[in-house]
């Protein structure tokens, strides 16, 4: 998530804590170090399902290498979407971050030599078994950059996708019924348009209004057509049925006002937090979300996957990537190992995550028993369709630039279409 988390949902900050010695190595292609350090960066909140079992993670590393401290720096979703290529090819990389996966990302900076391969460590600790096949998809990229065969440059150890979170609370007060297929949808948001109440939470300035677009193409596509656009295996036309269906239906929710036009400036984290505060009764967006809506969400609310689709925003989450500079890579391998451990996959199931390696019956929570079968219902019928913005570098910025005059009207769906064709075209590698 992208997303990234994700993709994506948290204000750009850098909490050191603690003040230790600099970082250093163990291995033997480490570079100069002594091996008592870590540096750590990741983007999860710390309320989060991820942030929760990180903190855990850290604690567990820190036991079992004694005299070995975690230097762990918070940092903004975008703020390492934005600066990583710089911040990898200098002596300030940390030795273990969080990065967000698939071809514009992960995949850019494993071909141009800013990551450690991986594949001797996936092999040798087991995480190859460990982590199901769906999700192993965004762990290996060939010499192109391109996501799905090749060598392991990130380490995965959770799962995510895309739902529709619906405030039962906000329906009940309105009279409204809950939505169980697509018609049923569209129509409790005219009626909530009707009394005055706009039904969808949004953030134009990130990634929730082209996760909305893409859905909508999603709902009248097929896997070979996600081949075609995310792994190169066909031409993609952006003006074919799918996305021109897209296009068109998101500028008319706009228009109906399902879809706020002064949500145009929003950022991920205010659409989360206006749901939170019951604001808006529907929101789209990944279960990146989950854990802390269980933590803050003051309502009765519930999930479905979106309706009339079988495929949907999603993959493997974000991964652990080891900087081809890091200093204490040995360390670094030791931490990773230590997340995908049934004890902080266990943690990370029962806090609203969504696992790949833990033991199904220590789930006992029952939200996240539900959003962990909801993630295998997608993973049954091979519906996970990753991000729009993964297939060519610099695509979310365009994604985002595009969409917001969408929303605003000064720009018309075919010309949408034809400005992500040409960025797409320009991108994307020759097969």
């Amino acid at each position: 998530m992208l997303m990234a988390r994700r993709h994506r949902y948290l204000a750009a900050t850098a909490v050191v804590a603690a003040s230790l010695l600099l970082a250093s190595c163990g291995g033997s292609d480490s570079g100069s170090g002594d091996g008592r350090t870590l540096r750590l960066w990741h983007y999860e909140g710390p309320d989060s399902a991820m942030g929760v079992a990180w903190n855990e993670a850290i604690k567990e590393f820190e036991a079992q290498h004694p005299g070995v401290k975690v230097k762990f720096e918070e940092k903004g979703f975008e703020q390492i979407q934005k600066t990583a290529p710089m911040i990898l090819n200098s002596s300030d990389a940390p030795d273990v971050m969080e990065y967000n996966k698939g071809n514009a990302t992960a995949g850019l900076l494993s071909k141009q030599g800013l990551l450690t391969d991986l594949t001797t460590e996936a092999t040798q600790r087991g995480w190859d078994k460990k982590i199901p096949a769906s999700v192993r998809t965004t762990s290996m990229y060939d010499t192109n950059g391109v996501m799905g065969s090749g060598n392991w440059y990130g380490v995965p150890d959770y799962g995510e996708y895309t739902m529709v979170f619906y405030n039962k609370d906000l329906f009940k007060k309105y009279g409204i019924a809950e939505p169980k297929s697509f018609d049923q949808l569209t129509a409790a948001m005219d009626q909530f348009v009707a009394k005055g109440v706009t039904p969808l939470a949004n953030a134009g300035a990130e990634y929730m209004a082209q996760q909305y677009l893409y859905q909508l193409a999603l709902s009248k596509a097929d896997r070979s057509w996600v081949d075609s656009y995310e792994l190169y295996k066909g031409r993609t036309d952006f003006h074919d049925a799918a996305w021109t269906y897209a296009a068109n239906t998101f500028a008319d929710w706009v228009e109906k006002g399902y879809i706020g036009k002064n949500s145009t400036s929003v950022k991920a984290e205010d659409a989360g937090v206006s749901w939170i505060q019951g604001k808006a009764p529907i929101l789209f967006s990944g279960s990146w979300w989950y854990g802390r809506f269980q933590t803050e969400a003051k309502f009765a609310w519930d999930t479905t996957l979106w309706p009339g689709s079988n495929l949907t925003l999603g993959s493997s989450g974000n991964l652990w990537v080891v900087p081809k500079g890091a200093k204490n890579k040995q360390l670094a391998y030791d931490f990773i190992d230590i997340t995908l451990s049934k004890k902080i996959q266990n943690l990370l199931g029962n806090k609203g995550g969504i696992p790949v390696a833990a033991d199904a019956a220590a789930i006992t929570d029952p939200k996240s028993k539900q959003l962990i079968a909801q993630f295998n219902t997608l993973t049954g019928r091979d519906g996970l369709a990753f991000y729009p913005d993964w297939p060519v570098a610099g695509f979310y910025d365009t994604l985002v630039s595009e969409t917001q005059k969408l929303m605003t009207g000064s720009e018309k769906p075919d010309d949408w279409l034809d400005h992500l064709q040409k960025a797409y075209d320009q991108g994307a590698p020759t097969r």
